[in-house]
């Protein structure tokens, strides 16, 4: 596996390469079985594996914590090269972003639902640098998780509305043993907080039953939040139901049903989904 920092190094690797399928696999790093399903999907799929590692302060808050997102980098390139990643690409900031353009991505309606309503500018600021991303890496294949839903539905609506030469791979949400959907945040979670957790999961599910049986969504969403309140210290950002990957209220027409939530602990913001 070849590391590289530069992005003048990177598109020689990428020139060089031209003639192959290459998979990328975008990351913050902090890598888990998670980013291994994609690291081996994108592996099995294409000649080349691109893996970036990059804490992207464009999509973070003001008070978010990019200060404390986890990061090691020693044990991501080992979990990289075990993956069978061919170059891992790990920018600075600075290299990513040398200087202010003025130029902004606005993703627009579907940034207002979900995680968007709460994290103003936060998808703007994805789209910011899968674009750079996509530019540099050329790839024949990108692998994104189905666990971050909204991101997917934008970054899927963003590539077929732009033309942009890529194929985008959904990968199903990788779970713990007992259905906590794998995240670099959880290692934030108290013991406590660590258990209380599943239950997001579980309302989820709960939240899709009722609404299986009754056909009442608003039902549904109420049996998936009281779930969350009795069995959690948390508290509830959203849990919501809407069609996918339009991200639109549902109706008689829709094929797919996401339910998705976002919960606040002490020190960590969780997401899950389940897609219908």
């Amino acid at each position: 596996m070849k590391t590289v920092q530069t992005v003048n190094e990177l598109k020689q690797i990428i020139a060089i390469n031209n003639t192959k399928t290459i998979g990328f696999v975008p990351t913050m790093g902090y890598l888990h079985e998670g980013h291994q399903a994609l690291l081996n999907k994108a592996r099995a799929d294409n000649d080349i594996v691109v893996a970036s590692i990059f804490v992207n302060p464009a999509q973070f808050g003001p008070n978010e914590d990019l200060d404390r997102y986890p990061r090691d980098i020693e044990r991501d390139t080992q979990l990289a090269t075990d993956a069978g990643v061919d170059v891992l690409f790990i920018p600075s900031a600075e290299e990513m972003y040398p200087f202010e353009s003025g130029i902004t991505i606005q993703v627009g309606e579907l940034s207002t639902k979900l995680c968007g309503e709460s994290r103003p500018g936060h998808f703007d600021g994805v789209l910011k640098v899968i674009t750079k991303l996509f530019h540099l890496i050329q790839p024949t294949n990108a692998y994104f998780g189905q666990k971050d839903a909204q991101q997917l539905a934008i970054i899927e609506t963003f590539v077929n509305a732009y033309n942009f030469p890529v194929q985008i791979v959904r990968v199903p949400t990788v779970r713990e043993t007992d259905g906590l959907a794998k995240s670099s945040r959880n290692v934030f979670l108290s013991e406590q907080e660590r258990v209380e957790a599943v239950h997001l999961y579980k309302a989820l599910q709960l939240a899709k039953i009722t609404w299986e049986q009754t056909n009442d969504l608003s039902e549904a969403i109420t049996k998936g939040k009281e779930h969350i309140e009795s069995n959690t210290s948390g508290k509830i950002d959203y849990l919501e139901a809407l069609s996918y990957p339009s991200l639109q209220p549902v109706t008689n027409e829709t094929k797919a049903v996401l339910f998705a939530t976002a919960v606040f602990f002490e020190k960590a913001r969780l997401i899950d989904n389940i897609l219908t």
